[in-house]
This record gives C-alpha cells, sequence and structure tokens, in this order.
C-alpha cells in the first residue's frame, strides 16, 4: 500500500525531518524532539519503516576524505532505445561503482550520470576504459563540477 504524502500528520513529518539527518538517533531523543512519548513514537517509526517511506538507515561517507572529490556529470546517448537496449545498459551500469547516479532522461539525450572519480586523468581512462564499453553507448558529453553549493540527500516536509 503506497502512502499518499497528504495522508501524513505533523508527528509524522517531524519524525521524517529528524530521521533524514540523524538515522542513529535512539526512540526516547527522538519522541523528545517531536513532542511525542516513546510508545506511540516508535509506532510510528515502526508504520512509517513499514510503508517504505523510510527505506532504511546508512552511513554517509565523505567522498573527498576517500580520495574521490572529482564530480562529473555525463550525458550519454544510446544507439538503440528499445527497452531490451535500456535494461542492458541499466544492469551494466548499476555495477560501476564510481557511478553515483543515474537518470533516464526525456530529452535529448538518453541518461545522465553524477560520476566521482579522484582526479580528471581518472576520470579520462574511467571514461575510456569503462563508459566506452557500455553496451549501446553513441557518444557522451562531460561536464564537470567545479564547486558543489548544495549536496544534501536529506529533504525536510
Amino acid at each position: 500500500m503506497q502512502t499518499n504524502f497528504s495522508e501524513l500528520d505533523s508527528f509524522d513529518r517531524k519524525i521524517l525531518d529528524v530521521v533524514a539527518s540523524d538515522g542513529r538517533i535512539s526512540v526516547t531523543e527522538l519522541a523528545n524532539r517531536i513532542g511525542l512519548s516513546k510508545s506511540p513514537t516508535q509506532t510510528r517509526l515502526k508504520r512509517l519503516e513499514e510503508q517504505r517511506i523510510i527505506k532504511g538507515y546508512r552511513a554517509m561517507l565523505d567522498p573527498i576524505q576517500l580520495g574521490r572529490e572529482h564530480v562529473a556529470f555525463v550525458e550519454v546517448r544510446l544507439t538503440d532505445t528499445r527497452e531490451a537496449a535500456l535494461k542492458e545498459f541499466n544492469k551494466a551500469i548499476r555495477a560501476i561503482p564510481e557511478v553515483e547516479q543515474v537518470h533516464l532522461i526525456a530529452g535529448n539525450f538518453d541518461y545522465l550520470l553524477k560520476v566521482r572519480t579522484q582526479d580528471m586523468n581518472s576520470y579520462r581512462l574511467f571514461l575510456a576504459e569503462k563508459i566506452s564499453f557500455l553496451p549501446h553507448i553513441a557518444n557522451t558529453s562531460t561536464y564537470v563540477a567545479m564547486q558543489a553549493v548544495k549536496e544534501d540527500t536529506t529533504a525536510s516536509f
């Protein structure tokens, strides 16, 4: 069952705000922050998880500390956009760790990729040795990010 966003009340939205920025918070502290007692907070949290509104919890790694500060956005055009070709490309691109995000686009190209590498030289090698060998690649265009002005995966409700 899919929940409509309008079905969430102010306490549900407060829970989402808090856990989006602090997934390791205790239920007791969460209850204190949203102004409910522990038991109803725990019930709401469990419901949000069961409804897959909260999909999970994970550690957020700093890519710069891990030596992956070079960010490029890559437009990809395919030679074939039939469903079988898209599925083949999707499967192959998911296996490449340097690719952080992949979006199928309605526009002048087929996919937009967000790629992280160590530096320009490692990106050049990545493009030549990995992207070029993906199935159905016609051509690519690369845009290098100079600065991340906003790069936050949490959202406020």
